[in-house]
Parts: structure tokens; C-alpha cells; sequence
């Protein structure tokens, strides 16, 4: 949060990953000093049970209401972008889908993920948080290098592959265009500019496995900043890693021309009062 601030520039690719190569490769690193405390906590858990509202499907628990099926499940799979060391898809995602695809355009940040991810396979483990699901082969992550620029999500040949750790599936061509249940963006997307977001949301809707069906999400967490005092749309710029903030109308905004449906917000309770309000958006096809 610089305080350095404009309403004009926009984000520089290269500017804000340089800025983020200057940062540690660990939870304190990608959350801005505040990786020691509770909010990596709170904030996997909002993030789980957002997710667990929308498709109580993912439950992995067993109730009165919903008892767990005895045959095996569909395998399902989520997109994690702007995913930093991998702490979306560690601490939220492998715990309620099946398998993990993880998009990071800082080399320090994915060679960590890669590394943690490898680890959960192996004793290295020990000294780290594994990753669920990975050591026994029931869930996978695969590992990708790219910006969201360039990023299709149906036709991933323009970022850079490093490995599948996990389920190796029988045929795993056949996954490039498969597309996605579940798509995570979470305080990235304000290194994309307007034209550029709404390009990749598009993209990003185009890969939802079932859209028809309603059975695919996009989800956005982001930070907000406060509308214009006529209720107007407002952006901020952060000069220190070019990036912006938007209003949560600037967000509605962007989320209609993208062609998409709000279908439920939640803003992220328990966070510390000095940091920006954050708010989770689901989104369904408009049309």
C-alpha cells in the first residue's frame, strides 16, 4: 500500500513482477508482512467455506443431510492464478477439488510452489506443510510460469509448463482443454489493467467446465477501496508495485462488460482494520 497514489497509471507488467522478485518467497513475503499471524488462517478459511456455500457438492464431510456417496466422484478441477508460493492452492483449493492448476509469473514465487509441492511426495515434508492429497496420488497440482496477459486458460501454450506433482492422469493431453470448475484469482488482478481484465475474465468464462449448467465458477477476492462519494466507480494506483485498486463498483463494472453474473459476495471477515476491505465475488455467465 504505497502512498504514493494516482487515478490515472496504469499496471506495468514487468514493473510489478520486478517488485515482487525484491520480496521473500514465503507466506510473509506474498501477504505483505502479514504471513505470521492469523490472516493466512482466516482468510483459507472464509475462502473454503465461500466456496463450500456455492457447491456444497465439494464437501469431503459426511452429514444427515448430504452422506457421502460410496462410489468414486467426478474428478473436479480449479484454476489458481496469480498464485504467489501456492498458498491458495495448499490451504484452500486441494482441500475440497480434485485437481489443481497453478499459474505464477514470479520466478522466486513459482520455483517455491514447485518446491513445496515436490516436497509434500517425499520426507522433505517434515519440514514443511504437505500439500493434501499429493503424497498418495489422490489429488494433483501442475505447475505453470506466466502472466494473466497471456494466459488463455483453455489453450495454456503461451506460459511456461514445469511439472505435474500427484495423479498423473492415463491420457494427460486430453486436460489442456478440458477447462475448469472452479476459477481462484486472489490479489493479482490489479496488476491487470481494465482492457486487460476483461479480457481475461472473458477467457476465463470461456474455460468454465459446465457454465450452462451453473455448476462453474469464477471467483475474485480482491481488495476495495471506497466508491466515489456519488456512489461512482473509483481506481487507485500503487506506484510501489504497479498495481491497482478498485471500488467495488469498479469491480461490478468490470465484472458486466466481462459478460459476467454476480451471484454472491462476501466480504472477508477478521482481517486487521488497517488493511483495504476484501470481497469475494462469484461469477456465472450473464447470458
Amino acid at each position: 500500500m504505497a502512498s504514493n497514489q494516482s487515478t490515472l497509471a496504469v499496471p506495468n507488467v514487468q514493473d510489478g513482477i520486478e517488485y515482487w522478485n525484491t520480496q521473500p518467497a514465503s507466506y510473509d513475503g506474498v501477504l505483505g508482512g502479514y504471513g505470521e499471524g492469523t490472516l493466512p488462517r482466516i482468510d483459507a478459511l472464509g475462502s473454503r467455506l465461500f466456496l463450500l456455500h456455492l457447491y456444497p457438492d465439494l464437501s469431503t464431510v459426511p452429514s444427515a443431510i448430504r452422506p457421502l456417496q460410496p462410489e468414486l466422484p467426478p474428478r473436479t478441477r480449479a484454476l489458481d492464478v496469480g498464485a504467489g508460493i501456492g498458498r491458495v492452492t495448499s490451504d484452500v483449493l486441494l482441500h475440497l477439488v480434485s485437481d489443481v492448476v497453478l499459474l505464477e509469473p514470479v520466478g522466486p514465487f513459482v520455483q517455491e510452489a514447485l518446491a513445496r509441492c515436490r516436497a509434500s511426495t517425499s520426507s522433505e515434508h517434515l519440514q514443511r506443510r504437505p500439500w493434501k492429497g499429493i503424497a498418495d496420488g489422490n489429488k494433483s497440482v501442475t505447475i505453470l510460469q506466466g502472466t494473466l496477459q497471456e494466459f488463455d486458460p483453455l489453450n495454456p501454450h503461451r506460459v511456461a509448463f514445469l511439472d505435474r506433482i500427484g495423479y498423473q492422469p492415463p491420457r494427460p493431453l486430453d486436460e489442456i482443454n478440458m477447462g475448469f470448475d472452479v476459477i481462484w484469482c486472489q490479489w493479482c488482478l490489479g496488476h491487470l489493467s481494465d482492457p486487460d481484465l476483461v479480457a481475461f475474465l472473458r477467457r476465463s468464462h470461456a474455460a468454465l467446465r459446465e457454465k450452462e449448467k451453473g455448476k462453474s465458477v469464477i471467483v475474485v477476492k480482491e481488495n476495495l477501496c471506497a466508491d466515489k462519494e456519488d456512489g461512482a466507480a473509483r481506481t487507485v494506483f500503487d506506484e510501489q508495485d504497479s498495481s491497482l485498486t478498485r471500488s467495488d463498483m469498479a469491480w461490478k463494472t468490470i465484472f458486466k462488460e466481462a459478460g459476467l453474473r454476480l451471484v454472491m459476495e462476501k466480504v472477508q471477515e477478521g482481517l486487521p482494520v488497517e488493511l483495504y476491505v476484501v470481497k469475494m465475488s462469484a461469477l456465472y455467465a450473464l447470458w
